[in-house]
This record gives C-alpha cells, sequence and structure tokens, in this order.
C-alpha cells in the first residue's frame, strides 16, 4: 500500500497549526520540522499525533528543511504543506486517487490565496501553483527564498487544492515582506547581481501594472488595488536593500 506523509515546515506557528494537521488528517504520517519555535507549537502538534523533529534552519534555507524532511520519513510519497494553508476537502478524494494509480507523477497544486479574510479571485494571487506533491525519492528541493523542485519526473497541476490564508494582519504582512525583500537582496548580491536606480524604479512600477493590469487585479476592489501596491512597494524594497549591500561593501574597502 502506498504511503502519504504530509510535511508541514514551522516555527511558532501555535495559531495555525491545529487547523492545517485537521486538513492533513486523511494522512497516514503527519510530520513537523520545526526551526525553532518557543510557543505551543510543538505540545499542539504531539497532542493531535503528529511527528516533531526539530532542525534548524541552515545556509541552504527553506529549500534545505524540505530535503532534510524527505530523509525523515520512509514513505512512498509527500505532500508539502505550509501551516497557514489548509487542504481543501474536495481535494483529499483526488490525491487518494492519484495514490492508488501507482504513476510517478509530480504535481503543482492549486492555492486560493485569502487575504485579510478575503478570498482573492483576481491580481498577483491568482493563479497560484506550487510544487508539493510527489513521489518522495524523485525530487530535490533548490532555492534558500522562492524555493522549487528538481526533478525529471512529468509535471501536472492540481486544481482546487489548498485555502491560503496568507495574511491576516497587516503587521504580518510587513514583517513577512521585510524578510522576504531582505533574502532575496542577499541572494541577487551573492550572485552579482546589480540594479540601476531607473531600473529599480522601472521593475517596481511593472510589479504594480502586472498585478493590477494584467492579472486584472482591480477586479478585487479596495483590496486588489492596495494589494498591487503594495506588489510594486515590495519589489522596490528588494532592489533598494540590494543596492544598499552594495553601499555597505564599498564603504568597507
Amino acid at each position: 500500500m502506498v504511503r502519504l506523509t504530509v510535511i508541514i515546515l514551522t516555527k511558532n506557528e501555535e495559531r495555525n497549526i491545529e487547523a492545517a494537521i485537521k486538513s492533513a488528517a486523511f494522512a497516514d504520517e503527519i510530520l513537523l520540522i520545526d526551526s525553532g519555535s518557543t510557543d505551543r507549537t510543538q505540545e499542539l502538534a504531539e497532542k493531535m499525533g503528529a511527528r516533531f523533529i526539530k532542525h534548524p534552519m541552515d545556509e541552504d534555507g527553506f529549500a534545505g528543511q524540505r530535503n532534510f524532511a524527505l530523509t525523515q520519513t520512509d514513505a512512498d510519497w509527500v505532500f508539502y504543506l505550509d501551516a497557514d494553508e489548509r487542504i481543501i476537502p474536495e481535494a483529499v478524494d483526488n490525491i487518494k486517487e492519484i495514490l492508488s494509480t501507482g504513476e510517478s507523477v509530480a504535481y503543482r497544486v492549486e492555492r486560493k490565496n485569502v487575504v485579510m479574510g478575503k478570498l482573492m479571485r483576481y491580481g498577483g494571487h491568482r493563479p497560484d501553483y506550487v510544487a508539493r506533491f510527489y513521489p518522495r525519492l524523485l525530487v530535490r528541493w533548490q532555492g534558500k527564498v522562492h524555493e522549487g523542485i528538481e526533478t525529471e519526473l512529468p509535471v501536472r497541476e492540481l486544481k482546487n487544492c489548498l485555502y491560503h490564508y496568507t495574511y491576516t494582519t497587516w503587521q504580518q504582512y510587513f514583517t513577512k515582506t521585510n524578510y522576504y525583500t531582505s533574502l532575496s537582496a542577499q541572494s541577487m548580491f551573492e550572485r552579482k547581481k546589480k540594479v540601476s536606480n531607473a531600473s529599480a524604479l522601472s521593475h517596481a512600477f511593472f510589479a504594480f501594472v502586472k498585478s493590477y493590469i494584467l492579472k486584472q487585479g482591480f477586479r478585487d476592489g479596495y483590496l486588489g488595488l492596495i494589494m498591487s501596491i503594495l506588489a510594486g512597494n515590495a519589489s522596490l524594497m528588494k532592489y533598494l536593500k540590494l543596492q544598499n549591500l552594495y553601499r555597505l561593501k564599498q564603504e568597507k574597502t
């Protein structure tokens, strides 16, 4: 019988972890790889029957955590679930059917993003497909920030799979954006990528246009406009931080 492990990467996710685990209760095993929680994440997860392993995040970032997780289970298939995601009940039958076929395929699953309690149907949050479901031994992860898979398997899409409760407060949004733009800037700096003032501004403008016009974010109303503006802002932050890293390097020489 084909076994499935749902893997959740965590750090201080006591607010989310119970609902995430509950949505994955159909799996043969639920495995948490935790990078240093100081709240009740472990207590709540183990109470619900999940296996909890502590593993500090190293220089390989999220990809390193995901690859480590693959060594901690002997399941045939794995499904990666973030703590702020929920597997849609209607998707469970589709997942089980895929497991029953025995076919080796990697799946990109569709996430439906919920921002400040609103389901986003357009803009930068749709469509949103992430590689999460595949045979354990036939995929590896790469990338520190926006990690992705390396595989020779055919890749297919699985629709209507996840709800992603991405942001519930603006403080959470700005904290997360600050963190990820810093990681992106550092990654570009290590690759020796440079950007001019004009290019930084043009990237930010295009990020807004792409979200609001090309992906029709305007159809999500006021929140669609705000998220499109913030998409441009996040792009600008990333490149400003990159420029700052070069300035600091120059000042040291």
